[in-house]
């Protein structure tokens, strides 16, 4: 069973979201899509200071099976990338929680974190794609 992180809020499509203290909240994508993905070999992250609305592909991560688009799970601005990706896509696998992040986003609603899926109602989400 893949690790999910009671303290991260989740998307149906599999990123993964952490409220910072300062009010921005960091996203990647969850231990389970990285184990369904296998090795990743390439990860386009997206600009610094593109705004986005919830649900906008806004980047791409590629493996030795797929090629698979990333969503912004809330709207917002990017204010930051892990750029060590660009040249180290492997962390994705080994540290999908930590140092695997994809993007930093200054939020536009905060609220909106309300919208996305508990560690429990993710958690049920893959069990039942594992039974698929």
């Amino acid at each position: 069973m893949a690790e999910v992180r009671e303290d991260l809020r989740y998307q149906s499509s599999h990123e993964w979201v952490r409220l910072e203290e300062d009010g921005t909240v960091t996203v990647g994508i969850s231990d389970h899509a990285q184990d369904a993905l296998g090795d990743v070999v390439f990860v386009e992250l997206p600009e610094v200071g593109q705004s986005v609305n919830a649900g906008d592909d806004i980047a791409v991560v590629e493996s030795v099976k797929a090629a698979s688009d990333i969503y912004a799970p809330i709207a917002g601005q990017v204010i930051a990338c892990n750029d060590r990706l660009e040249s180290e896509p492997e962390t994705v696998n080994e540290s999908p929680f930590d140092d695997g992040w994809f993007f930093k986003l200054e939020v536009t609603d905060p609220n909106a974190l309300a919208s996305l899926l508990t560690a429990e109602a993710y958690a049920d989400l893959c069990a039942s794609e594992e039974a698929d």
